[in-house]
């Protein structure tokens, strides 16, 4: 029998587990503490936790999900990985540094399907979901990137997949991220990112955790956005937006729609004028997302100026917008690039937004 992900188990069950073994209970927080917080990369590495319990440790389940395939830096301090899972998938996660933060991406699918038309990522569809173990393996690959002194600040939910499309292993990962006994990260330092499920985002307001909520609109009416985001046919923006509004009353948190620019598509003054007069009595935030080029895509981000006249239209109807500043341009961090070009000469490849 091929062993487990140890990262699979949650407290209760690593707990139960650590029990059978004839071990006390308080081994089993003494075995995560090793594992979020003192970045050991092998059971050996536990010196406070009995030989006898490192070798059925080591016996029955494996600390790391993946193997690093591909490791880049971008001269802005920006790091990537590409991760090989033990059935040959890839995924890939990012690491973003600015002055005071430590901002990790990592993905929740390998594949998807939601088809988005600037995305590569839906190309061949949904392979598999990732597990509860693979999600949080990204982030523990990340961390050992650091230095001693640096901790990693803000996880955001929206690489490579859909992330509420994988609620059922994303929820246990993102309780071990706000965990004091895992990461140990504040709920306002996570941010799930989601084309717009709204059945799925009530299910997440009902954890009534404080996390992030960013919602992938990308235009501001059903018909466009039906030609950027084909699952918005059988969802529709009135229900996303319904969805969105119950999670800020039921959280208090701000609701974030990113809008990737794509030129001559979604960036027009008619686009911007509509979507200020959609936000304008909610509290919202706009990232706008100059479309990253992708080769087997004809789509291309705007020009600077036309970016600009549309967050101005935005701010003239008192919607806050922004526009993402870009991370690692020298490495091709945008989600889904090291994934096509490790697996161009075998197969067509998975290739997902910008994440950076």
């Amino acid at each position: 029998m091929s062993r487990r992900i140890l990262t699979d188990l949650s407290r209760d069950e690593l707990t139960s587990w650590v029990e059978g073994t004839g071990n006390g209970s308080y081994r089993a927080d003494q075995i995560r503490r090793w594992i979020y917080g003192k970045r050991v990369s092998s059971f050996d590495e536990m010196h406070d936790v009995p030989a006898s319990l490192r070798n059925q440790l080591s016996e029955e389940f494996v600390l790391f999900a993946s193997k690093i395939s591909r490791h880049q830096t971008s001269k802005d301090g920006t790091e990537k990985l590409l991760l090989e899972m033990s059935d040959g998938e890839y995924v890939e996660c990012v690491m973003m540094r600015e002055e005071k933060r430590r901002t990790v991406c990592v993905s929740t699918q390998v594949g998807c399907a939601m088809g988005c038309v600037f995305c590569a990522s839906g190309l061949q569809g949904l392979k598999r979901d990732l597990s509860t173990g693979e999600i949080l393996d990204q982030i523990l690959r990340a961390d050992r990137l650091l230095k001693p002194d640096e901790r990693i600040t803000n996880v955001v939910i929206m690489g490579i997949g859909e992330p509420l499309a994988n609620l059922k292993n994303l929820i246990p990962a993102l309780l071990t991220l706000n965990e004091k006994g895992g990461m140990g990260l504040g709920a306002r330092r996570i941010t799930v990112s989601t084309v717009g499920l709204p059945e799925k985002i009530d299910e997440l307001a009902e954890l009534n955790i404080q996390f992030n909520l960013a919602i992938s609109l990308h235009a501001p009416n059903d018909d466009l956005r039906t030609e950027i985001v084909p699952v918005n046919k059988n969802i529709r923006i009135e229900k996303i937006l319904k969805a969105a509004d119950d999670y800020f009353d039921k959280t208090g948190r701000r609701i974030t729609y990113e809008y990737v620019l794509l030129a001559g598509v979604n960036d027009g003054n008619e686009q911007a004028v509509e979507l200020g007069k959609l936000l304008k009595h909610r509290n919202a935030h706009v990232n706008l997302i100059p479309m990253n080029d992708v080769a087997p895509l004809a789509l291309h981000a705007p020009s600077a100026p036309r970016t600009n006249q549309f967050i101005e239209t935005l701010r003239s109807w008192n919607v806050n917008a922004t526009v993402r500043k870009r991370k690692g341009a020298d490495i091709d961090a945008a989600c889904g690039q090291l994934r096509l070009d490790q697996q161009a000469n075998a197969e067509p490849v998975v290739h997902s937004h910008d994440v950076t």
